[in-house]
């Protein structure tokens, strides 16, 4: 009986550790769900900081990681049919496992209500970059956990 409990603890464990991996959210889903940004902040090193010998990365071998990720949602946001209607004006904060996996990305869009997307669009944005964070792998890896944050313009084509 205690190796059968210890093996039902162990999976519980497990799945619930990688509950929270890969994840595309908003901020205020995020809230929702009860993900507090706080905690998963501690986790992660900044990718880039002042002073730049508390950075994981030289600022010059992240930016075009960085643009790169970047250039991949589009193409995949567009491979999945998805169009900005308008200019949009985006922050976002990426948190990546050592190995380059996304764990989180955590997005809010800026500006006045009626400069974001609809409600409609705001989910489907969401939805797929749920989907884009389940396989994408940064091309940087570190030995710690590391985030970067960015506001982003998504442009109409």
């Amino acid at each position: 009986m205690k190796i059968v409990l210890s093996v039902l603890i162990g999976s519980f464990s497990i799945s619930f550790s990688s509950f929270g991996q890969h994840v595309g959210i908003s901020f205020q889903e995020a809230q929702k769900k009860n993900i507090k940004i706080e905690d998963i902040e501690k986790k992660y090193k900044n990718a880039v900081d002042t002073p730049p010998a508390e950075s994981v990365f030289k600022v010059e071998e992240l930016q075009p990681a960085y643009q790169k990720l970047l250039e991949d949602l589009g193409k995949f946001l567009s491979k999945n049919n998805f169009k900005w209607e308008k200019k949009t004006k985006c922050f976002q904060r990426i948190y990546f496992n050592d190995d380059g996996t996304i764990d989180y990305f955590i997005f809010n869009f800026l500006g006045k209500p009626e400069d974001q997307p609809s409600q409609e669009k705001q989910s489907e944005f969401g939805k797929l970059v749920n989907q884009f964070v389940q396989n994408y792998k940064f091309s940087l890896s570190a030995k710690v956990k590391f985030a970067q944050c960015s506001p982003t313009t998504y442009m109409p084509k």
